[in-house]
Order: structure tokens, then C-alpha cells, then sequence
């Protein structure tokens, strides 16, 4: 077996729960197929070229000469994924350390089988199959999903806690009764638990009046009507999915239709997909034609390298190209245009069948990120030929129902305090990049004198300020509290990007803290059908609102709202909160005549909303009394947020909902309560509970969380909603003849060089031998070192050199340059590689091109370790160990492996002793036992 194979298998087998079944549909930044395809339309895992069924177990074969593992279990666990059509991923684990003890003095290992047997009969057979039941439970206890409600079923309490992204193009319907339409709407859908939320936006049409969600077999499955409104934005909520029509919508067999309401009775339509690039996406466009009635469209999902000046996109494609040429390709121009002027082109092939197409848009200067950012760059899509089809739109940042918020406290400022102070921020982007924001601070020690909005500082002392919003803040009579609102004008692309993926954060600076007071991340809120959200501002909610007031570092923000049928909607978002052994936290509604002058101990008017963990509460009290919506109405009630270190009450917040329930809350008695406990979870508690968690290695990892995991510390992995993706350290390329692999780094270094280069670094450095730290890798690396930036959620960036500076501590990264091509029409031959490369027919042959690589012998890289020629070993597996039965050998730079030749048996029950490598008959091996009794007990005569 050659060395690639080998590798290649290792790294698909045993990667655990970073495993997953490869996509069709590509991601941003774009990567290559690591996997082979899955079955079209099939949920499943694809895993060393054959397709498994969700809940399949199996034991994976690595192929001649490793063969089955039969101590590595895997198992397709049904998962909801970012990256589109798949819905299994596949995780292996060793069982061998939790084989049974046998209840034999000679127990027995037959073929196929992990752990040891008694030799009697059939009872080996029930052993094994006993314990295949007890792995396969300790299996579905391993990946069982908890959390605090454990009165919900297994059944409901599945991989549907966490939530997914779904996409959909609607274009106009050209068999439909309904006349034909132009427009074209871009819908995204986020299904958590049983409810589908969903933020549409369309042109070229009026605002429509209904939206339809069709099952498999064109019924309706739910109608949404649209509420009116001067706005091109559609919110909405499908709340109790039946459990058929969630699994039509993990199958991608649901539709769903826009029609007007005017005289026109315009239609649009699309078909609901799961896409892996929604994950990444911080720009967007909606593609539409100058024709009437063509029913073409499209979308453009595009996010700018977090290194880079690169904007990658991906284009979904409808009516482009007729349905009657399925699998013709066509030939497509993709243009970048800033008023009608030609920036940068692009050709590829598309069919009706396969109409995505990604690519990368590399380097882009000054002039292009600056029209990026005002919404002034436009997406063309043009077809070659006689009859030529065009589609457009201009590409501003992600618009959706989500909302931009932050909640400042002291607990987070840069010097962690207790205050008990308050910072409340929304924000809303607009398309041509200006950025209103509304600020709301309360309880602070002293007087505000700075506010702004800042990336995480690079270094302790150093904090990176992107603006300066202190101008717009007004200070009220009320001490230690203000307001700002305003507009940044000018946001930078890049700070668009960072701002859409929460990597910017808002701070407040006092007279008595005059770096940071307060502080808090920049996050967006995902829509929950809460259209308080939309209209008002959330209520504040500090330390020093309590009856005493509290000193805390905790802090918050609610939407509070009553409906028509007086039933109260709240949700509740903190940061900060103290922490207990049991984390619990509780959320009390209180009515009262006057804050701070109501007793704890009544509860007249208590109402307990509920108990949550992490920093997000949601839900609905329906069954309010007519007193406590009296409050409301006068603003005499407030929010209390309560833990055990505060049981009196730890952050407070006043509300006022105005409303008109003289005879109370009308409609069933019921209470519920939705949670959502998804960001910064840190005690392990609340890690298990997290929807979004990752368990790996018998650890659970917070969502967006980076280690190196022990099975091989040459790979980084991150944890990506609830799924790990582990990438293997990628080693940029020597100059040096000679190179030398040193055992506690991955990556060879130069072996004349190595000595000069440190000595070098280490008189530059002058007592800061540490090194770098890169917050990519969240490593050190020593000076005059280079290595491939690693990038969550993407991995390694091979289009990317990064070098320590000795002299300074800092981290130069620059972009790798391709070497010029002389053919006429280079390609891209993986989707991941950074430059072009001539085809094959336009590359003239090399002549012994084996000895232009090297002038002598060749050595062999196996896994980590580095092969002289002729150089023998026994090959190690991760999660097995060294394979003693297998011999690998390095023969002129390829690695060849072969197995121990065992001889044919005549048996038909073969066994397998411990530490051996060939079978043998169970009657030989017992006459061999027999044999070997007698000789001892001969020797113990003989003394």
C-alpha cells in the first residue's frame, strides 16, 4: 500500500467526532471534498467510500494491510450540520478498555471480535453478543443530548436541539394559474427545536400578502399572513413543526411560495436547502433580471477572509439556464462592477442541474473595499452565446430579523469590577454600511468620558479603538446614567465583517475607571418571533436597581411585551452572573406599588417566569392576573433576576408595558418557557447543558472553542455547533536541501539554517524568548518560525505564510505569490489551492521527473515521523497503538505496508491469542495448553 492511501484513511478513520459526511454544496472560505459523495437525497455518513444510514454502527476497515478495527467502534450519529445536504456525522472510539472482565481462567480472543472470551461451546457466541448490546448502550449513552428539562422525551430531545440554517431562492412561478412574476426573494429559515423562524427579503415586486409552506407533495403545510409594513423585510415564525414535515425539512422536500395580495396576484416560488455557507456569510446579494416575467434569480453569499483582503462568494442560480438542457454546460461571465465599470471577470460552466458556483475574489484594494462597504459594488451573472442572460444585484452586509445587541457590565470590563452598574447597546446596519446605534448606561461609579466601539485588544495594555462614540452620549439627571444615540457614517468592510461574526465589542470608560468600567460583545440576538425586539428598546437591568442595591458584576437586558389575547412575551438576556455550585438562576415578574419599598416575602404578586442557565431566557406567561397587568400598565412592576449568591434579587430592571387588559390575561391557562443557554457557557455544568457543545475525548468544548487534541498533536480542532472539526497542521514549504524533524514540533525546519536562524532571533529577541502568540492558533511559536495561519471555523490557510519576528514579538502574515502560467486557460484543480495551475494537456511533459525532485534517495513521511530509505516499522494507528502485525518499509520515498502472511487453517472455529498475529484452531491451542500444563507439572515434580 503507497503511503497517500494510507494516510488518506488514517486521517478519514480517526479524526472521531470531527468526522463528518462531506458536502456537494461548497463552503466559505471554499475547501476541497475530503470525502467521497454521499447517495443523492440520502441522509447518511459517507466513510471510506461506502454510505451508512443514520444510528449505523459499524467497525471501520482501513484496508489491505491494517484490515477491520475491530476494537474502533463508529457510529453515524445523527446531527444537524452547517455545511448543507448532510445530516449524519460519524464518530469512533476505542472499546477495548471497556471489555468486560471474562469469568474463564483461559480466556480466548476469536476473529472478529475486541475482547477476550471463555472458549465453551456456544457460550462464546452469547459473551459477544451480550456484549455487542453492552457497547451499543454505553453507545447511545455517549451520545444522548441532556439539559434541564428532563421531563422532555429522548425522542424530542434530539439533534433538533440545536439549531440549523436553511436557505431558499424564490423566483417566479412559470406554471402556476397565477400571471408570472419578476421578483426575486432571498428567505433564510433557522429551525431550533420544533419552531422554524425566518427573515425574507425581496425586490422587484409589491410587499407580499401571504407566505405558503408546501410539503413534499404540494400541500399547504402552514400559511404565514404577512403583516403591512413600508419595509422590504419579511419576520416570521412556524411554531410546532409536526414531526414529518421537520423530517421533509431535513430532506430538503419543502417549498415555499410568496403571492401578493394586489391586483397583480403575483407568485413566487423556491425550495428550502441547508447550505454550509450560511455559517460564514457576512455580505449578501439578491440577483435579479431587467427582463418581465423571466423567472430568473439568484443569491450571492460572499465573507471576506479573516487574514485577507479576499472576498469569497457563492452563487445560487435559478432560470439562468433552460430546464430542457439539464446537463449541458454553459458558459457563464461573473463580473464585479462599480457603476456599470468593469472590475474584476470571472468565467466558469454551470448546468440547470449544478448552477452553484463559488469562487474567490483575491486582494482587493483600497477603492473596492470601500464601495464593498457602502453597498456600491454590483454582482453580475451573464451567459455566453446568441442569446445571452443576464442577472445582477449590489452587495451590501447580511440583512436579517437577528438583532445587533450588547449588554455592557463590569464583571467583563478589561479589569474585571463590581459595580453593579448597567450598559444596554442595539445597533442596526443598513445597506449602504452606516451603523445607528442606541445606548442606554445606568448605575455607574462616576461621570461617562469615553464610549467606543472596539476590536479585542491584541495585548492587555493595548486596546484597539475602531470609534468614537462619546460625542453622542448626554448624561441624565440621574447620576452615573445617560444615553447615546447616532451613526457611524464610515464602517470599514472588514469591521462589517468582524461586526457580524460578535468579534467586536463596545466600552466604557469613567472618571474613576478611565479605561473601562463597563464592557460588552457585540452579538447578534437570532430572531425568535419577538416583535418587541423590532419596535422598542430593552429594559436595563443592574445591580443597583435592587432593594439594597448589589455591587455586582453581573448585569442585563429584557424585551417585555403583552400581546392581544394579554399574555405576557418576555426574554431576558445577561452577562456576568454570579456563579453558585448549582448555577441555577431565577427570573421574578414583581408588581408593586413603589420600587424598593416592597417586601421580598410577599408574593401577591410574584410570578415566577423561569429558571435558566447560561444567558438567555425566553418565553410566554399567559395566566396574569388582573393586578399584575395593572402594574404593567403604570410601570410600577419590574424584572428581577435572582441566584443563589443573590437570592434577594442580584440585577433589576424596571418595566412599563402599556396595555388595555382591564378583565385579564384571556385564552388557556398555560405556561411556557423556551431556553436558550448558547453563548459563553464556562462551568462544565453548563457546557453539558449547551446545545451547541461539543463532546470530544471524553471532554465537553464550548461552541467556537480551539484545542489540540490528544490523539495527535499536530491537528487543531474547533468546535462549531456541536460539531468538532480537526485539521491537520499543514507544513509550508522549504527552501533548504536539507530539512531535520524535530520531536516536539510538526513541521521539519531546515537543517543548516536551524542553529544560525535561533541564535539570531534569541539576540534580537533580548529576553522575550517565548516567541509569538497567535490568536489563530492560540499558540506560541518561537522566533524566525513560519507555519500556515489557522483560521476557525475554516482551518488552515494555505494561501498564507506567517512569520514570528524576533525583534518585535509580532506576527507578519503575507499572502503566498503564484508562479506566472503560460497556458491560455488555467484552472483551479482543488476548490482550496491558492493558485492556478495549467491542465494537464497544456503542460509539456518533464523529462524523469522522479530525479528532478531529488538528486539521491528519497525519504518517506508517515504520519509525523520522517523514513530513511530501506528504513523498517511497525505502523501506529490513533486510538489502536503501534500495529505489530503490520510491517512498513520506506522504498525510494514511497511508503509501502504489508501484513504478516498467515498460514490457512482447516478449523471451522479459528481463535486469536493476545499478542499474537495469526490465528490458530481452538483445538490446536488447547492441545497446546494441555501439553504446556504437563510439561510444568513434570518440572514441579522433578523439585
Amino acid at each position: 500500500m503507497e503511503a497517500p492511501r494510507v494516510l488518506w484513511i488514517l486521517s478519514c478513520a480517526f479524526i472521531a467526532s470531527a468526522l463528518g459526511s462531506r458536502l456537494k454544496t461548497p463552503a466559505l472560505p471554499i475547501q476541497p471534498e475530503r470525502e467521497p459523495m454521499i447517495s443523492k437525497g440520502l441522509s447518511g455518513c459517507s466513510f471510506g467510500g461506502r454510505f451508512y444510514s443514520l444510528e449505523d454502527t459499524w467497525h471501520p476497515d482501513l484496508g489491505e494491510p491494517f484490515g477491520v478495527m475491530h476494537c474502533v467502534m463508529c457510529h453515524c450519529e445523527p446531527q444537524r450540520s452547517r455545511r448543507g445536504k448532510v445530516f449524519g456525522k460519524v464518530s469512533c472510539r476505542n472499546m477495548k478498555q471497556d471489555c468486560p472482565d471474562p469469568t474463564c481462567d483461559d480466556p480466548v480472543l476469536l476473529p472478529g471480535h475486541c475482547c477476550k472470551t471463555c472458549p465453551k461451546g456456544n457460550s462464546g457466541r452469547k459473551e459477544a453478543e451480550s456484549l455487542f448490546e453492552f457497547f451499543q448502550e454505553k453507545d447511545d449513552d455517549l451520545h444522548k443530548s441532556y439539559n434541564d428539562r428532563s421531563y422532555i422525551s429522548s425522542e424530542e430531545n434530539s439533534d433538533r436541539d440545536s439549531a440549523a440554517d436553511f436557505v431558499a431562492v424564490l423566483t417566479g412561478v412559470t406554471d402556476s394559474w397565477l400571471p408570472s412574476s419578476s421578483g426575486v426573494a432571498r428567505a433564510r429559515f433557522t429551525l431550533a427545536r420544533t419552531s422554524l423562524t425566518f427573515s425574507i427579503t425581496f425586490q422587484r415586486m409589491n410587499r407580499p400578502s401571504l407566505i405558503t409552506f408546501l410539503d413534499s407533495e404540494g400541500n399547504t403545510a402552514f400559511e404565514f399572513r404577512v403583516p403591512q409594513a413600508d419595509t422590504d423585510m419579511i419576520c416570521g415564525v412556524w411554531k410546532n413543526l409536526p414531526k414529518s414535515h421537520l423530517r421533509q425539512l431535513e430532506a430538503e422536500q419543502l417549498r415555499v411560495s410568496m403571492t401578493t395580495a394586489d391586483n397583480k396576484k403575483e407568485e413566487i416560488q423556491g425550495k428550502i436547502i441547508k447550505h454550509r455557507a450560511l455559517f460564514a456569510e457576512t455580505f449578501s446579494a439578491i440577483l435579479t433580471s431587467d427582463e418581465v416575467h423571466s423567472g430568473m434569480g439568484g443569491i450571492a453569499m460572499l465573507t471576506l477572509s479573516d487574514t485577507e483582503n479576499n472576498l469569497h462568494f457563492i452563487l445560487i442560480l435559478q432560470g439562468l439556464v433552460p430546464h430542457g438542457s439539464s446537463s449541458v454546460k454553459v458558459p457563464v461571465r461573473v463580473k464585479l462592477l462599480y457603476r456599470q465599470h468593469l472590475l474584476r471577470e470571472i468565467q466558469a460552466n454551470i448546468s440547470a442541474d449544478d448552477s452553484d458556483f463559488a469562487e474567490v475574489l483575491a486582494d482587493l484594494n483600497s477603492r473596492e473595499l470601500f464601495w464593498l462597504s457602502r453597498g456600491q459594488l454590483q454582482i453580475s451573472v451573464e451567459t455566453e452565446g446568441q442569446n445571452s442572460r443576464q442577472i445582477s444585484g449590489y452587495i451590501s452586509g447580511k440583512r436579517s430579523c437577528d438583532t445587533l445587541q450588547s449588554v455592557m457590565s463590569s464583571g467583563s470590563a478589561l479589569t474585571p469590577g463590581k459595580t453593579g452598574g448597567v450598559g444596554s447597546a442595539v445597533f442596526t446596519l443598513h445597506h449602504n454600511g452606516s451603523l445607528d446605534f442606541q445606548v442606554l448606561v445606568a448605575g455607574l461609579s462616576s461621570a461617562v468620558v469615553g464610549m467606543t466601539i472596539e476590536m479585542k485588544p491584541r495585548r492587555r495594555s493595548k486596546r484597539s479603538v475602531l470609534y468614537d462614540i462619546t460625542a453622542d452620549f448626554s448624561a441624565t439627571e440621574e447620576r452615573g446614567s445617560g444615553r447615546a444615540l447616532g451613526s457611524c457614517g464610515r464602517v470599514e468592510a472588514r469591521h462589517i465583517h468582524m461586526l457580524l461574526q460578535n468579534e467586536l465589542f463596545i466600552n466604557i470608560a469613567t472618571a474613576e475607571q478611565q479605561e473601562s468600567e463597563l464592557r460588552g460583545q457585540i452579538r447578534m440576538l437570532p430572531y425568535n418571533g419577538l416583535d418587541a425586539r423590532q419596535t422598542e428598546l430593552p429594559v436595563p437591568l443592574a445591580g443597583q436597581f435592587v432593594s439594597p442595591p448589589v455591587r455586582t458584576g453581573a448585569a442585563g437586558h429584557a424585551w417585555v411585551s403583552v400581546d392581544e389575547q394579554c399574555h405576557l412575551h418576555y426574554e431576558i438576556v445577561v452577562n456576568g452572573l454570579s456563579k453558585s455550585e448549582d448555577t441555577s438562576v431565577s427570573a421574578h415578574l414583581h408588581g408593586l406599588a413603589e420600587i424598593g419599598e416592597m417586601d421580598d416575602s410577599s408574593t401577591n404578586h410574584k410570578r415566577l417566569l423561569t429558571g435558566f442557565y447560561g444567558q438567555q431566557a425566553q418565553g410566554v406567561l399567559k395566566d396574569i392576573s388582573v393586578e399584575l397587568l395593572r402594574h404593567l400598565d403604570e410601570g410600577t412592576a419590574y424584572i428581577q433576576v435572582s441566584t443563589k449568591m443573590n437570592p434577594r434579587g442580584e440585577i433589576r430592571g424596571r418595566i412599563h408595558v402599556p396595555n388595555s387588559c382591564e378583565l385579564g390575561s384571556r385564552g388557556e391557562v398555560v405556561e411556557e418557557a423556551e431556553f436558550d443557554d448558547l453563548v459563553f457557557v464556562r462551568d462544565p455544568a453548563e457546557l453539558r447543558k449547551d446545545p451547541h457543545t461539543c463532546f470530544f475525548e471524553g471532554e465537553h468544548h464550548a461552541h467556537g472553542s480551539q484545542w489540540t487534541p490528544q490523539y495527535n498533536t499536530c491537528f487543531t480542532c474547533t468546535c462549531q455547533k456541536k460539531t468538532v472539526i480537526c485539521d491537520p497542521v499543514i507544513c509550508p514549504a522549504l527552501s533548504c536541501p536539507h530539512t531535520i524533524q524535530p520531536e516536539d514540533q510538526c513541521c521539519p525546519i531546515c537543517d543548516e539554517k536551524k542553529e544560525s536562524k535561533q541564535t539570531t532571533a534569541a539576540e534580537k529577541v533580548e529576553g522575550d524568548p517565548e516567541g509569538c502568540y497567535f490568536e489563530g492558533d492560540q499558540k506560541m511559536h518561537a522566533p524566525g518560525t513560519t507555519w500556515h495561519p489557522f483560521v476557525p471555523p475554516f482551518g488552515y490557510i494555505k494561501c498564507a505564510v506567517c512569520t514570528c519576528k524576533g525583534s518585535t514579538g509580532e506576527v507578519h502574515c503575507e499572502k503566498l505569490t503564484c508562479p506566472p502560467l503560460t497556458c491560455s486557460r488555467p484552472i483551479r484543480r482543488n476548490p482550496s489551492d491558492c493558485c492556478k495551475e495549467c491542465p494537464a494537456e497544456d503542460t509539456p511533459p518533464l523529462e524523469d521527473d522522479e530525479m528532478m525532485q531529488a538528486d539521491g534517495t528519497r525519504h518517506c513521511k508517515f504520519g509525523n515521523n520522517y523514513y530513511q530509505n530501506s528504513e523498517h516499522w511497525h505502523p501506529r494507528v490513533p486510538l489502536v497503538g503501534e500495529m505489530k502485525c503490520i510491517t512498513c518499509w520506506c522504498d525510494h520515498g514511497v511508503t509501502k505496508c504489508q501484513k504478516k502472511q498467515c498460514p490457512l487453517l482447516s478449523c471451522s472455529n479459528p481463535i486469536r491469542r493476545e499478542g499474537k498475529c495469526c490465528p490458530e484452531c481452538i483445538e490446536d491451542f488447547m492441545e497446546k495448553e494441555e501439553m504446556a500444563k504437563m510439561v510444568e507439572k513434570k518440572k514441579n515434580w522433578r523439585h
